[in-house]
């Protein structure tokens, strides 16, 4: 593939913006990079792709998602709003995912997976649980994601709430995806697993010592709100991040998401374990837990990635959230800037996603870098540059303006059209599946 007359943004340090150039793909692999004429000269053959000045950058990533909350859309909560993040749990989500057969998990996904691909979402580091459908529940999630041909880290939450049967379950369902990926090895270019576990309040010491027994790298909710801190002392007399230490959680391979609520020895513990944090502001916003101290982790040498946590999967959305919710949180417009949200959504979440796809040169565009693409039809009515361009993606772009997505070199989305997924007979699916879902969630709540 030749893809000719773009307006290349390619991330790389420093940033370049270059005009009216073209790309060489190759086996999903960016081959070479120059100006359209030169380029259209050395490779006469392949038909090329005219981007008619459009821009190109690398896919986004999604450092924290919830592929399974895909039917909370539009669900009204009975009785009072809750009052409390521990409310929103009890009263939401944990009536939700009980109520998730294999089927609702498929079209849940690939709800999420349409939503993906339309945003310029190309890879997703997914969280899931369904307490009554907990074997080949990844595999489910698995093959929708290799049906949509976007690229995903996958993991089981291992939680003490539903009983002993269903914890062992979740550390089982866990480790048999671990092997099944392993086995397929590195050079599998869509899936990747992790061993997924709740939050430190639904998990003992004899749980999180089971999981640390069975893997080296986890991926886990801490202090996303005051409720998980206190349940942390009040078991161990120490505070989360402390906690999770202790019992060989943290580490270059674990992700912890939010960390709203740590102090400055957990931030201190996070970068000396070199583990990564994920901050997710549009969903810190809705159960009104507080924002994350970003900045101070990000100056403490915390590596910070950007998430959604089950929003939209349109990150340039997280983005505005970021740099804005910290200026009101302060009261102080110079908080967050937009080179710090930049270091997160880009530059931190490929190097996340590299744990997982070791071999897959992400988040750039150079030779050599994997062909995960997406084209912008953006106009700017003011200059634009390589320092700038941060401003203008959180004030000016939006997900409408992406017309072509393509992973590993294989278009997913061309001029708007999916290629890899039939939106209207997943709709059609998915609304009926929604209704019975409601159902039972109601029926979970009595």
């Amino acid at each position: 593939m030749l893809i000719t007359y773009a307006a290349i943004v390619t991330w790389g340090v420093p940033n370049q913006i270059l005009d009216d150039y073209a790309i060489s793909i190759e086996a999903g692999t960016i081959r070479e990079i120059g100006p359209s004429t030169a380029l259209l000269r050395s490779h006469p053959d392949p038909a090329p792709v005219d981007t008619h000045g459009q821009f190109i950058l690398p896919g986004n990533i999604c450092a924290h998602t919830h592929f399974y909350g895909a039917f909370a859309r539009g669900l009204a909560i009975p009785g009072t709003a809750p009052r409390d993040f521990p409310e929103i749990l009890g009263k939401l989500w944990w009536p939700l995912d009980k109520a998730l057969t294999h089927e609702d998990i498929k079209y849940s996904t690939l709800v999420c997976l349409i939503d993906a691909v339309k945003h310029g979402t190309t890879l997703l580091i997914d969280h899931h649980a369904s307490p009554n459908a907990i074997d080949g529940s990844l595999d489910v999630i698995a093959e929708a994601v290799e049906q949509a041909g976007v690229r995903a880290a996958l993991c089981y939450e291992v939680t003490d709430r539903n009983g002993p049967e269903k914890t062992k379950a979740g550390i089982k369902e866990n480790i048999r995806f671990i092997k099944k990926q392993s086995a397929r090895g590195r050079k599998q270019k869509a899936v990747a697993a992790t061993f997924g576990l709740h939050a430190s309040l639904t998990l003992s010491d004899a749980t999180l010592e089971a999981c640390r027994a069975e893997a080296d790298g986890f991926h886990i909710h801490a202090a996303e709100g005051d409720a998980d801190q206190y349940n942390s002392m009040a078991k161990s007399g120490t505070r989360v991040v402390n906690r999770l230490h202790a019992h060989g959680i943290l580490g270059p391979q674990s992700i912890l998401a939010h960390c709203v609520r740590v102090d400055e020895r957990e931030i201190d513990l996070l970068a000396e374990t070199r583990t990564w944090v994920t901050h997710q502001p549009r969903l810190n916003m809705n159960n009104g837990v507080g924002v994350a101290p970003v900045e101070t982790l990000l100056r403490s040498g915390v590596r910070l990635g950007l998430g959604n946590d089950g929003f939209s999967n349109a990150m340039w959305e997280e983005w505005k959230a970021a740099y804005l919710v910290h200026k009101v949180w302060h009261r102080d417009p110079r908080r967050m800037s937009g080179t710090d949200v930049t270091q997160m959504a880009i530059y931190n979440n490929a190097a996340l996603a590299k744990n997982f796809f070791p071999e897959t040169s992400l988040g750039q565009i150079a030779p050599g870098a994997s062909a995960d693409l997406i084209f912008v039809d953006y106009h700017p009515y003011t200059a634009l540059t390589a320092d700038n361009l941060p401003w203008h993606i959180i004030f000016c772009f939006h997900e409408s303006m992406i017309t072509t997505t393509m992973v590993n070199g294989k278009i997913l989305m061309k001029d708007r059209q999916l290629l890899t997924l039939d939106e209207e007979a997943i709709s059609v699916k998915a609304k009926e599946l929604a209704e019975q879902v409601w159902k039972r969630y109601r029926e979970n709540l009595k």
